[in-house]
């Protein structure tokens, strides 16, 4: 079954070059006018990924984003921001409001169907590694009925001592990190260099003994380290 991208933008003639090109592409396309609209087909058709503009009518590409992530179901669901703005705080705006990736107008098709390919290809990676996570949950319930009072209690001990030893910036990395951005995405929301997120990615496997990111994605879900 093809994945299914929302396309966003009240121009006509830019819903329609986008739409066209990535049908051909292989995906399923959605369209809407304004976010309000897109916000409304976003819970009717649960979209794999959101392509938006900013300036438009009702609700601009911002809120939209803003209100998707409200949405628990939707915390991880890509977005990228399409618009002729490209001054730095724009883009940090962007950011701020939860996009993966601000690409200005004009574009090339090919540059944005590569970027889509590329976050549905790590939004999948991280699904999976949630649906396994869960799965894992689920059977080590069913496996540790007999000891369960206990397990919980040294859990919540575990967590909260977890919790504790996370700087607030640790926490705002990991955070990010759920949602499969990368150092330099992480970077442009926190206000730091590349170089310094990795650092705090590299203090928080070790503080978690994970080995790699998407075992520390899993590791942070499991052990309720993200909200």
């Amino acid at each position: 079954m093809p994945l299914k991208i929302l396309v966003v933008d009240d121009d006509l003639g830019t819903r329609l070059s986008i739409s066209d090109y990535l049908e051909l592409s292989g995906y399923s396309l959605i369209t809407a006018n304004d976010g309000q609209e897109a916000l409304s087909m976003v819970m009717e058709y649960h979209p794999d990924l959101i392509v938006t503009d900013i300036v438009m009518p009702r609700m601009n590409g911002y809120e939209l984003v803003r209100r998707v992530r409200q949405q628990p179901g939707y915390r991880l669901l890509p977005v990228i921001l399409l618009t002729a703005r490209t001054k730095t705080q724009e883009r940090i705006l962007g950011y701020q409001s939860g996009c993966d990736l601000y690409l200005p107008k004009p574009f090339e098709l090919e540059e944005l169907a590569a970027a889509i390919r590329n976050l549905l290809e790590r939004s999948q990676i991280i699904q999976s590694e949630y649906r396994f996570s869960h799965k894992e949950n689920l059977d080590n319930s069913t496996q540790t009925r007999a000891v369960e009072g206990y397990d919980s209690q040294y859990t919540h001990i575990h967590q909260s001592q977890l919790i504790s030893s996370l700087t607030t910036r640790e926490q705002e990395v990991l955070e990010l990190l759920t949602h499969g951005l990368s150092n330099a995405e992480m970077g442009h929301q926190l206000h730091l260099s590349p170089r310094t997120v990795e650092k705090y990615v590299s203090s928080l496997l070790r503080k978690t003994t994970t080995s790699n990111r998407a075992e520390l994605v899993r590791f942070a879900i499991k052990h309720g380290l993200v909200e």
